[in-house]
């Protein structure tokens, strides 16, 4: 930014300085040539009244020299009195006066304006000629090194400004990347410094700190949920081994068909942890299959007819609510509101498909005890099961919910727990897909 900030204020200056310098020598070029207008009119005056001498004075560095009729050289200034003409050049009858820039003219050095004036004689007219030293294109030298060393300065002024002021501005900047340096997985609780301006970079630190808030929020849910499924591993492990250790302790006492279904019963349930921390991390992870077009009303009615349930189940279908997603999952979601909804049913499940606005929206509701709406939250938890929950099924794993939470906000929508007359009522809403 200061290599910028100085380039620019360079170009700038740079700008300027050739606009000075024009000015300048456009203003000086127009004093010189009126300088040497003005003696020559003088001059011609002075011839006019028979009062010209033949060694002529003018001001400084102007140059004064007149012909006569026959074109020689009658009168000048010294240098050029004794010497041919200057100029070539005459105006032309119908004219008075005309100018050029000869480089030099003849017997002179440089590069001059030179003015020819036709005045008239009864004898004949004469010329006069005035020249004036030309003006360089830089004026003079004392410019040039006023104006080189004032950009210069300027440059410079400007270039350490901007340093300051940006060292100044990204100092909160500095501090902000020294802190999310020292923050690792076992730090994690460190907030980086918000500036008292009000401006982007607090706005940059204020966004830093909300994403280490949830950084920390997802980590305090990893490690709660390593601790729920190492607790929740543990235990079937644990009891088919003491059923093992107990029969080979007494080989001759056991009932190996029953310690065998015991151990199988562990496995099944170690089994279905497993599976569900497998498809908790393809969740979480994103992993998709292609979508397709699935019908809701349809995948009920199929997945109803595939599978017995133990408790009454009541259809209000609509048809055509269709939603774009994965169907393998949309089925994993269904089998586990059934599930849930089954243990916890007296008689009855009703299952609802309609459109709602933009949204398919599919309804589980049992006629159980419900649930609280304090605890609503709480069952979408991994690994939380209330206390119902676990004597209706002490071999559930508290991941059911969980992911069919998961599914929905993999499709863009939402599950939640909505009131309800009687039963807990899981409505979900997943954005329509228009035919």
């Amino acid at each position: 930014m200061t290599v910028r900030a100085g380039a620019v204020t360079a170009l700038i200056c740079a700008v300027l300085t050739v606009l000075v310098v024009a000015g300048v020598h456009g203003r000086t070029a127009e004093q010189r040539r009126e300088r040497a207008v003005s003696a020559a009119l003088h001059l011609a005056y002075l011839m006019l009244s028979g009062q010209a001498p033949r060694e002529l004075t003018a001001p400084h560095s102007i140059v004064l020299q007149v012909l006569d009729a026959r074109g020689d050289v009658i009168a000048g200034t010294p240098g050029v009195r004794d010497r041919a003409r200057i100029a070539s050049f005459v105006p032309d009858a119908h004219r008075v006066y005309e100018s050029k820039v000869l480089c030099p003219p003849a017997g002179l050095r440089g590069c001059m304006y030179v003015l020819a004036f036709r005045v008239y004689e009864p004898g004949g007219d004469r010329v006069v000629y005035a020249a004036a030293e030309a003006v360089p294109w830089y004026v003079g030298a004392s410019l040039c090194t006023f104006l080189v060393s004032l950009s210069l300065l300027v440059v410079m002024l400007v270039a350490l400004r901007t340093w300051r002021r940006v060292d100044q501005t990204l100092a909160p900047v500095d501090a902000i990347r020294a802190e999310l340096m020292e923050i690792t997985e076992r730090r994690s609780g460190h907030r980086v410094p918000v500036p008292d301006t009000r401006d982007e970079i607090r706005l940059l630190a204020e966004a830093a700190n909300a994403t280490l808030d949830r950084l920390d929020a997802a980590l305090e849910r990893q490690r709660a949920f390593t601790s729920d499924a190492s607790h929740d591993l543990r235990s079937p492990i644990a009891a088919a081994r003491a059923h093992l250790e107990e029969a080979l302790m007494y080989p001759d006492e056991v009932d190996w068909p029953a310690t065998g279904r015991a151990v199988l019963q562990s496995l099944d349930r170690l089994q279905a942890i497993v599976t569900d921390l497998l498809e908790l991390a393809r969740l979480d992870a994103g992993k998709w299959k292609e979508p397709e077009i699935v019908d809701l009303a349809a995948l009920v009615t199929i997945e109803l007819a595939r599978s017995a349930r133990s408790k009454r189940i009541v259809t209000h279908l609509r048809e055509a609510v269709t939603v774009r997603g994965e169907r393998l999952r949309l089925i994993r979601l269904l089998t586990n509101l059934l599930d849930n909804a089954e243990r916890h049913a007296e008689s009855r499940i009703d299952v609802t498909v309609r459109e709602e606005g933009g949204d398919a929206v599919l309804e589980v509701l049992d006629d159980g005890g419900g649930i609280a709406v304090g605890d609503r939250e709480v069952v979408f938890q991994r690994f939380a099961r209330l206390r119902d929950a676990q004597a209706r099924d002490a071999g559930g794993t508290g991941l059911g919910l969980p992911i069919a939470r998961e599914i929905a906000k993999a499709h863009g929508g939402d599950l939640t727990i909505e009131d309800s007359d009687r039963g807990a009522r899981f409505v979900l809403r997943i954005p329509r897909e228009r035919r």
